[in-house]
């Protein structure tokens, strides 16, 4: 995350607050604002950190491997989850955009049936795209998020729906 936390032992909550003395209210700073991409390396944008990193900076080049690493991690606590995979999806900024991400984020997953093209993902564009090789088990792609038609959609059916007498819900017992 660019400057989240991600997943933290609640133990290293108490910790910092023993330790340092911080406020609940600076621990949520700390660790809402303050952590992730831009707590390792002093910026939040992976195209800085890949800049760092190429570089030398090694807090750059860790952050990168961390941030792959954590992919690759719920990638396969997923499947353990789900026992198959018929797609993986990127999507978002770094997930659009960014081909050493989604190669590195991958590496070893072959035996899971998981596997790139390197020229496809290494190939740009704005529309949705396999990254797979034809006939993978699994197939990985690429797709752009809209984020401002997803609003409009979504407020629109709220206008329409605020438009319309809506029935009341009763919730029987046990229901909520």
């Amino acid at each position: 995350m660019g400057s989240r936390s991600g997943d933290l032992d609640p133990g290293a909550v108490f910790h910092l607050r023993r330790e340092s003395g911080m406020s609940v209210d600076d621990l949520d700073v700390f660790l809402n604002q303050r952590s992730g991409m831009l707590g390792m390396t002093g910026v939040r944008d992976m195209r800085e950190v890949h800049r760092l990193a190429s570089e030398g900076d090694a807090d750059a080049k860790l952050a990168r491997d961390v941030y792959c690493h954590r992919i690759r991690h719920y990638i396969g606590a997923y499947l353990a989850a789900l026992g198959e995979a018929h797609a993986l999806v990127f999507t978002g900024g770094v997930g659009e955009n960014d081909s050493w991400v989604r190669s590195h984020s991958l590496a070893g997953l072959q035996k899971l049936g998981i596997v790139i093209d390197h020229v496809r993902n290494a190939s740009k564009g704005g529309r949705a795209r396999f990254i797979s090789p034809d006939g993978a088990q699994t197939a990985v792609l690429v797709v752009p998020t809209n984020e401002e038609l997803e609003i409009a959609r979504q407020t629109s059916t709220l206008v329409a729906g605020a438009t319309r007498q809506q029935e009341p819900v009763y919730y029987g017992a046990g229901e909520a």
